[in-house]
């Protein structure tokens, strides 16, 4: 389990790619802090750390991920957000995140607020139906309060410390994004069926 406070802006030193899936390389300050078998979020998505070296992890990307992330786009030298796994004695600052990707988003818009940065992400309407004005919601891991919503988007808005310290900061118009609604929206759902 994450809170959706990214920690450190890792970067991807290497994506072997094979028929099987990807194993991606990934310099971090914080692979020190992790082990073989770990969890790590990587862009939203919680990924097993394989191998620890040099301030480097590994970890293993299934068909499955590929297919519902966007860390099938990801390429040599991309900027990602990492998250380490909340402990038990940590603060929950954000939000309960899983590191389950519910599907993607694109980055549609973004506009200067003040000193925030409102961001407007396209998104299918099925997710939507999770997402509610002030409520909570991942995207590429980063807990954020809905801003508003409409038919087929909703949007955020970025504090500078959140534009500094993630990859949201500086996404133009066209880019992926992995969308986690709140779990808690898909079991109330799942109960009052």
């Amino acid at each position: 389990m994450f809170t959706g406070l990214v920690a450190d802006l890792g970067t991807v030193e290497a994506v072997r790619a094979t028929d099987d899936g990807v194993r991606l390389v990934v310099r971090s300050a914080l692979a020190g802090e992790l082990a073989e078998g770990d969890s790590v979020a990587v862009n939203g998505v919680c990924l097993t750390a394989t191998s620890i070296a040099d301030g480097r992890f590994q970890a293993d990307v299934m068909l499955e991920t590929l297919r519902r992330s966007s860390l099938g786009e990801v390429r040599d030298d991309a900027t990602v957000n990492l998250e380490l796994p909340l402990r038990a004695t940590d603060r929950l600052g954000g939000h309960v995140v899983q590191g389950h990707v519910d599907g993607l988003g694109t980055v549609r818009d973004a506009r200067e607020d003040g000193f925030s940065r409102v961001v407007e992400i396209a998104a299918d309407p099925a997710l939507l139906r999770y997402v509610v004005e002030k409520g909570s919601i991942a995207v590429d891991g980063v807990s954020l309060t809905v801003a508003a919503i409409g038919d087929d988007w909703f949007s955020v808005a970025l504090i500078p410390e959140t534009r500094e310290r993630t990859t949201l900061g500086a996404a133009p118009p066209g880019t992926p994004v992995n969308l986690e609604v709140d779990v808690l929206a898909k079991y109330v759902e799942k109960l009052v069926k």
